[in-house]
């Protein structure tokens, strides 16, 4: 059976940026997996951290059984994600375990460095999969072709403040009442996401955000953008199984390479 993995920093995060996609790859026959590797152990201003890391534990676990997703548990605490071995030790077992050929994850350059630390570790987790003498639970599995697709950042802009064009969008009206319901799974956020990131309720930003990328697309009314990493160390150059959605995939002609 085909995998697809995302991983994401903060419980919420796949739901903002990733769901419909990872909904979508589902009903092509995938099976998905969600994990954040953090606890989302500091996402309140209104409990402790041990409560805190409770809550949210749960809320993203009715996410993931939202969108029939094989859930993971996390791995570290907020603002403890480091490009360090422990941490890339365990991604690489997971990565080793599903098998996934396709892992959505955050962008390279975005607001904070959890999302980037997270992007980080997963791409090496990923890279590092069939490397036999890198010691971590599972054994290194044969180099299969495996895509890694980067998310967009929140704002659409890099940390510098420069805008962040997809490569590709894809379609996901038809799923986006899902990926509400996922994300209306995490109720503790709105209090939090409204003091820490001035979103005034977190279910509008998510589709404001969605709206957004569906017209820059020209053509979706809700979308996800990707950026697709080098297929070097990852697989043959051609690889990209987003465009297995067909009709719902969509190259964006105004991204330049560079």
């Amino acid at each position: 059976m085909k995998t697809a993995l995302a991983v994401a920093a903060h419980p919420d995060d796949i739901e903002f940026l990733m769901a419909g996609t990872l909904i979508l790859l589902k009903n092509q026959g995938y099976e998905i997996h969600y994990m954040n590797l953090s606890t989302g152990n500091c996402g309140s201003i209104e409990t402790d951290s041990s409560t805190t890391t409770e809550i949210r534990l749960k809320e993203a676990q009715n996410s993931a059984k939202i969108m029939g997703a094989q859930f993971h548990d996390p791995i570290c605490n907020d603002f403890e994600i480091f490009y360090e071995l422990d941490l890339l030790r365990k991604l690489t077992s997971i990565v080793r375990l599903v098998k996934p050929s396709v892992i959505l994850t955050h962008s390279p350059s975005d607001y904070m460095e959890d999302h980037m630390n997270t992007s980080r570790l997963a791409v090496t987790a990923a890279f590092i999969r069939g490397v036999p003498n890198f010691a971590a639970d599972y054994s290194a599995t044969n180099n299969y072709d495996c895509a890694v697709y980067h998310a967009l950042p929140h704002s659409l802009l890099d940390p510098l403040r420069r805008k962040v064009i997809p490569e590709l969008f894809i379609d996901t009206s038809s799923v986006h009442h899902v990926k509400r319901e996922a994300l209306e799974a995490h109720r503790s956020q709105q209090n939090w996401l409204e003091d820490s990131q001035k979103m005034n309720s977190y279910i509008k930003s998510m589709e404001q955000f969605s709206l957004t990328v569906g017209t820059m697309s020209g053509r979706f009314q809700h979308a996800e953008g990707w950026r697709r990493h080098l297929h070097v160390g990852f697989s043959e150059e051609g690889f990209d199984p987003l465009k297995d959605l067909g009709e719902r995939y969509l190259t964006n002609n105004d991204y330049k390479f560079e």
